[in-house]
């Protein structure tokens, strides 16, 4: 059964790029009980999932962000070059890739492996019929902040107080105290602090 951009739904090709035996025994184990994937190949290192993209051409790659030495993005690019109907999902378990990042790639999704088992299968399910798989932290900025806005929020990061802030800016300190709130409404968080790990996880602060 196709599924949008006629990816396959069913009878799915899925290569395991990582270098570690028991995240390929674990994925492989969990991945070939779904009645929709024909096939999971295992790869340990980049030539050899290169190898495996172009003898089998998988409709999903689950590749690790670093693969020993190797970074999964150079990966990632070697096995759509070889099998461009190839659709990469990176997973990792420690470090982390904005979703802008990993779509400049070529991937189609970021996973990690925190994730629950039925999550997984869910993400790579998804990615086989031509969808998006990101976590929540990497979504699309929200919209709505000013460029002031967008001041305030980069000197709050610095770990300037108000004052400090408004100096900068040329601001009263209580304009600064109402950019702030407006801040902590839109980005859905409560004081400064969460703020800012919001604002870094979102990409909005250099």
């Amino acid at each position: 059964m196709a599924g949008p951009q006629g990816v396959l739904s069913d009878g799915l090709r899925v290569l395991v790029v990582d270098d570690h035996e028991v995240v390929h025994w674990g994925l492989r184990l969990l991945l070939g009980n779904q009645p929709w994937v024909e096939r999971c190949l295992p790869a340990r290192d980049g030539a050899e999932a290169v190898d495996h993209a172009r003898r089998f051409e998988p409709h999903v790659a689950l590749v690790d962000l670093f693969v020993g030495k190797e970074p999964g993005a150079e990966i990632c690019a070697r096995i759509r070059e070889i099998s461009p109907g190839t659709r990469v999902l990176f997973i990792s378990g420690a470090g982390r890739i904005s979703a802008q990042a990993a779509k400049a790639a070529g991937a189609a999704g970021f996973i990690s492996k925190d994730w629950v088992a039925e999550d997984v299968v869910r993400a790579v399910r998804m990615v086989g019929l031509g969808m998006s798989v990101f976590e929540p932290e990497t979504a699309p900025a929200p919209a709505g902040l000013s460029p002031r806005e967008r001041d305030v929020l980069e000197l709050l990061a610095t770990g300037a107080t108000n004052r400090e802030i408004a100096d900068a800016l040329f601001l009263s300190p209580h304009t600064v105290k109402d950019h702030t709130s407006s801040l902590y409404r839109k980005l859905d968080v409560r004081n400064r602090v969460a703020a800012v790990q919001r604002a870094e996880r979102l990409g909005l602060t250099g």
